[in-house]
């Protein structure tokens, strides 16, 4: 009687080890499901972030037909078109299908595509619309944000509308790569472009085809990368480290310097520009267009007694509130607030 006794306390011991187990390892599985669910709903908002910085009420992006995939080892975010509306500045845009994933022991390294077209329209008039070959891009992301982004977009062709003036700009450029990241408070940008054009409509080709690149740091603008900084550039400070335009046969222009924008969005600042090959610049904008060959051989020429007859120079750009000048002193016009 002992021994039987025995036997069945310990088969009832064994059962409710095992049962403790099975409960244990479906609260795990739960605990990790529940996980898995919230990383994929923060990887849509971070990456619709990515795609239209916003930190503002009256501003939304959604995804349509919305799938999470993956699970359990990876977490996967497919859209069949993305749709972003800022009711703030009046803008409206579409994106097609995205496609975005992550590990589950790295959520915070995020890769996904976005397909063309884009439209994007604004109640002033303007519409823009661009379709590109591929469009990758990786972020990694903090509690704080996202702390870098990269995007690579191929074969981009872009057009831009306004229905108050009829004028239309298009671009297209072969590969254009986009790098940003949190430096602390600043935000460190590098952008390039290769093989690209510009051209308005009913103009001369003013523009030549060219590969160009822009290294600049924004002091305390860390947050525009993901749209937590409500003021944008205005008021803004920042440091250009270097501008290049480079159109091919040693024709190149280099432009350094500090510059600020006040708080209407108008620019100031005192750059070094750089020109190589000058005569061949001049030439080519002549050849693009005719119509101010007489101006550009006059400040060709004065560019030129500027460098000691050389045709490599080094002058001075000054811009006070929109108002260019070379030197402090010789008028070039006017550039826009942003």
């Amino acid at each position: 009687m002992a021994a039987s006794s025995r036997s069945g306390s310990s088969q009832s011991g064994s059962g409710k080890k095992f049962w403790l187990l099975g409960g244990g390892i479906l609260l795990v599985i739960a605990l990790y499901t529940g996980g898995w669910f919230y990383a994929a709903s923060a990887l849509k908002t971070t990456v619709l972030k990515a795609i239209a910085p916003r930190d503002q009420a009256g501003v939304s992006g959604e995804c349509s037909d919305i799938e999470f995939r993956g699970y359990p080892f990876r977490i996967g975010l497919f859209c069949s078109k993305i749709d972003v509306d800022d009711n703030v500045n009046g803008v409206s845009a579409t994106f097609g299908a995205l496609r975005s994933a992550a590990q589950v022991y790295a959520p915070g390294n995020i890769v996904w595509e976005l397909d063309s077209p884009a439209e994007i329209r604004t109640t002033n008039g303007l519409s823009i619309s661009a379709q590109w070959t591929n469009l990758q891009a990786s972020l990694a992301t903090t509690l704080q944000g996202i702390d870098r982004s990269s995007t690579v977009i191929e074969g981009l062709k872009a057009m831009a509308v306004s229905s108050y003036t009829g004028q239309t700009i298009s671009f297209d450029a072969a590969r254009t790569e986009i790098h940003l990241r949190q430096n602390g408070a600043d935000l460190d940008g590098a952008i390039s472009v290769q093989d690209a054009n510009t051209a308005i409509k009913d103009w001369p080709q003013i523009f030549p085809k060219m590969s160009a690149s822009i290294d600049l740091t924004i002091a305390g603008k860390a947050g525009l990368i993901d749209g937590s900084d409500p003021n944008g550039l205005n008021g803004a400070t920042g440091e250009l480290r270097r501008i290049v335009a480079d159109i091919g046969d040693g024709k190149v222009m280099t432009l350094t310097g500090p510059f600020s924008f006040d708080e209407q969005g108008l620019l100031s600042g005192k750059f070094k520009l750089e020109i190589e090959q000058l005569g061949p610049w001049g030439d080519s904008l002549k050849q693009a267009f005719p119509d101010i060959a007489s101006t550009v051989n006059t400040a060709t020429k004065l560019l030129k007694s500027l460098a000691g007859g050389g045709d490599k120079v080094s002058v001075d750009l000054v811009v006070d509130r929109g108002n260019a000048t070379v030197s402090g002193f010789i008028p070039l016009g006017r550039i826009p607030p942003i």
